[in-house]
């Protein structure tokens, strides 16, 4: 590695370029520490950032566009010949051929950040005689923001980028197999809808026969089933990581990344990210949620009583959960300066608590897809800048807004779920 940063530091741009087509061409290079490097070069001034994210997307569209057509040009032909040894014989090819045209293509664009993933994708995109269009366009697009993430990152870390570079590198890696796996599951549930459903019915109907008339909340309470379940399981490592003080080296990133992100010029907006989460915020979203459900609620009362229950009852969840936990800030005291513990973070609590529960009431009662579209892209970013605002302030750690989020998530999750069971009990 020395070698070629050294090779970098005299050469530039040409060795930017030379190193990133050969690594997509499956060369073993380490690209994405060269351009993190690249982007320290940047932070000092002997680089141009834009110049440098082109080259970098230029090599990595040129390797991968010429790994591309030698799977197409060669691959096809050995596949057809050799492939029934490793299961993958005519038929095989054309099945996969057809997922990675409708689904696959998807992946394309964040294969870049999953290493040994990268390196076959070109190489299985003409191998499975994907149109060059369709491919061009995902492999590009990712090919850029995969350049940007790692010039940036390195122009971002500054003299610092050596020594977070590799941690950083590895929640790229875990967000990119995450992401995969969500791609994949959506594309079985495509393909297996049918069977899926049918399952699902013969559970529910042994379970309770009365969801038998429920169609679309039957589905969508399934979901909400799964996520509260998912989260569940999150939520036990994320209590194993507190007890074993397993969240230092995330705090230290993700605090310094923070700082270098935002700076001053976001303070006021950060103060009204902030103020969201307030107390006469929350009772201006409770006044809000009450007038939504007089107007577009089915059981009224009964959704203006799990408003309150979900909402004041978080208020409750995040005091006991910081009293129980009984961890300092890094100043020693909350923002509000009301309770001196700060895991999990009341901010990001709240946020997912009571705008979650406003967006899911939405969804629930709205059929205009514009403001169910708008519900769920304003909850997202409130949530994720309320969070975002405590960080800007430095009086809680990453790790107390991540957790806050998962608490808040099962919170919510079980109050919509033991909302819609009340609902159909009186159908019993």
């Amino acid at each position: 590695m020395q070698y070629i940063t050294g090779l970098l530091d005299h050469y530039g741009y040409i060795v930017l370029l030379v190193a990133l087509v050969l690594e997509l061409i499956a060369f073993p290079l380490p690209g994405e520490l060269l351009m993190t490097y690249c982007g320290f070069l940047v932070n000092q001034q002997k680089l141009n950032w834009f110049f440098s994210i082109t080259i970098a997307s230029i090599g990595a569209i040129i390797g991968v566009t010429i790994s591309y057509f030698i799977g197409n040009r060669l691959g096809v032909r050995f596949f057809k010949r050799y492939g029934h040894f490793i299961h993958l014989g005519p038929r095989g090819l054309e099945k996969t051929s057809v997922w990675f045209n409708k689904y696959g293509n998807r992946l394309l664009i964040i294969s870049y950040f999953i290493p040994g993933v990268r390196h076959i994708t070109g190489y299985f995109s003409g191998i499975t005689e994907i149109s060059y269009k369709k491919f061009a366009l995902n492999s590009y697009i990712g090919a850029i923001l995969w350049s940007t993430t790692f010039i940036s990152l390195g122009k971002l870390l500054g003299t610092k980028w050596e020594r977070y570079h590799r941690l950083i590198t590895q929640y790229l890696i875990i967000g990119g197999l995450i992401i995969s796996i969500v791609i994949v599951i959506i594309y079985l549930y495509k393909s297996h809808k049918q069977q899926i459903i049918e399952a699902t019915v013969r559970i529910l109907r042994k379970a309770m026969k009365t969801f038998n008339s429920f169609g679309k909340i039957k589905a969508a309470m399934l979901g909400v089933a799964v996520v509260f379940i998912a989260f569940f399981a999150l939520l036990i490592g994320v209590i194993e990581d507190f007890l074993s003080n397993e969240f230092n080296q995330f705090d230290t990133i993700a605090s310094y990344l923070m700082k270098i992100i935002f700076t001053e010029n976001w303070r006021f907006l950060m103060s009204v990210f902030y103020y969201l989460t307030s107390l006469i915020a929350l009772i201006l979203v409770i006044v809000c949620t009450i007038v939504f459900i007089m107007i577009k609620g089915i059981d009224k009362f009964l959704e203006i009583r799990f408003a309150f229950f979900t909402i004041l009852g978080g208020e409750a969840l995040q005091t006991l959960l910081r009293l129980a936990f009984k961890r300092m800030g890094p100043f020693g005291v909350s923002f509000t300066e009301n309770i001196k513990y700060t895991f999990p973070s009341e901010q990001s609590l709240m946020a997912i608590v009571a705008y979650g529960f406003v967006c899911f009431l939405i969804l629930r009662h709205t059929k205009i897809n514009w403001l169910r579209i708008s519900a769920v892209v304003i909850t997202i970013v409130i949530c994720l800048f309320s969070g975002i605002s405590v960080l800007f302030y430095q009086v809680q750690y990453p790790s107390d807004i991540y957790a806050g989020y998962v608490f808040g998530v099962l919170w919510l999750t079980l109050n919509i779920i033991l909302l819609e069971c009340y609902r159909i009990l009186p159908k019993i």
